[in-house]
């Protein structure tokens, strides 16, 4: 991977803030920050690059030939499929969703020949693929698949990292029913991403001696078997064995006090066992401001963490916050790997 290969950006949904956000991104970069290049429909960001009153983005055929048009322009790779149906901000169409699906592929495979550094994702909308016959639960299951066949060192994911407002925690489970996740738990599973977060945070962050935080299921983590057996059954055993493995990881912590100011300082991560018990802390934290990052894929993605918005699409009002600490992350960790 070349340090000078920019990031590129999925446009994600067109119908979404997904070309707002990303212009307003390069508003606000241009002479500072990443660089980076959008992949998308031409036509759909010019439309909003007019309605925000911002320059036209140039097409570009070659992630290198970002740079030379970066200062003025947004830099933009044509999607392989373009928008196929009349486009309304705000109003999502399946039509839409092979489009979205080219940008992605052609995101990652740029990743993987070393043409970009990182791939950042604007929003998709899951039903709206799903209505369209994508089969993954979201675009995370999806990188997974698309590298599948491609090398990588160290424990394989995906997993799921969400970061913001100086806590990171990583999830056990991704996108499914809270029941499934509970009845999903597992201490493989639990080691498995254990041993991730612990490589990446090595790899990816930078930090030589990660400390780990493992959250509890039930309240007070169980009360020594009172409220429940998994933190004595399933839980605390498999942080026994990750400790034997020379990772610094908690026993069951409850989830109440783990994540005010003086509990995050005593940690690196937080390992957590379904998608509110980490988001719900991070969003609380930094709710504009939050990253989604995946771990252990042979390429680096991260994403803002929060969806389409149809309902401000196209009024201008979307904010570029998460995206602009989506860029930044992703250039980061691409550094840590280079």
């Amino acid at each position: 991977m070349s340090s000078a290969s920019p990031v590129v950006i999925t446009m994600g949904d067109p119908a979404g803030i997904g070309p707002e956000i990303i212009l307003k991104a390069w508003a606000q970069r241009q002479d500072a920050g990443p660089l980076f290049a959008c992949i998308g429909d031409i036509d759909v960001l010019n439309a909003c690059a007019r309605r925000l009153a911002l320059p036209a983005p140039v097409e570009i055929h070659d992630p290198q030939a970002a740079a030379s048009c970066f200062p003025t322009a947004l830099p933009v790779l044509r999607a392989p499929l373009p928008v196929a149906a009349p486009l309304t901000a705000g109003q999502p169409d399946p039509r839409h969703a092979a489009s979205v699906k080219s940008c992605i592929e052609t995101g990652v495979a740029l990743c993987l020949s070393g043409a970009a550094s990182a791939l950042v994702t604007a929003p998709i909308a899951k039903s709206v693929m799903y209505e369209a016959g994508f089969s993954f639960p979201g675009h995370t299951e999806f990188l997974a698949e698309l590298t599948r066949d491609h090398s990588f060192e160290g424990t394989r994911g995906p997993a799921m990292m969400l970061a913001g407002g100086g806590l990171r925690v990583v999830l056990t489970s991704i996108h499914e029913p809270l029941a499934q996740a509970i009845a999903n738990l597992s201490a493989a599973r639990i080691e498995q991403i254990a041993r991730l977060t612990h490589q990446a945070l090595q790899r990816d962050f930078g930090i030589s001696r990660p400390r780990l935080a493992l959250a509890g299921l039930n309240p007070h983590a169980g009360e020594a078997g009172t409220l429940g057996r998994e933190e004595i059954e399933i839980i605390n055993p498999a942080a026994a064995r990750l400790r034997a493995e020379g990772i610094d990881i908690t026993d069951a912590q409850p989830p109440d006090t783990m994540f005010h100011a003086e509990a995050r300082a005593q940690y690196d991560a937080a390992i957590c066992l379904y998608h509110d018990q980490g988001l719900i802390p991070v969003k609380t934290l930094d709710f504009h401001g939050g990253v989604n990052i995946t771990l252990g894929l042979p390429i680096v993605r991260t994403s803002p963490d929060h969806g389409t918005a149809f309902d401000i699409a196209g009024r201008g009002i979307a904010r570029a916050d998460s995206l602009l600490a989506a860029l930044d992350s992703a250039a980061a960790i691409a550094g840590h790997r280079a």
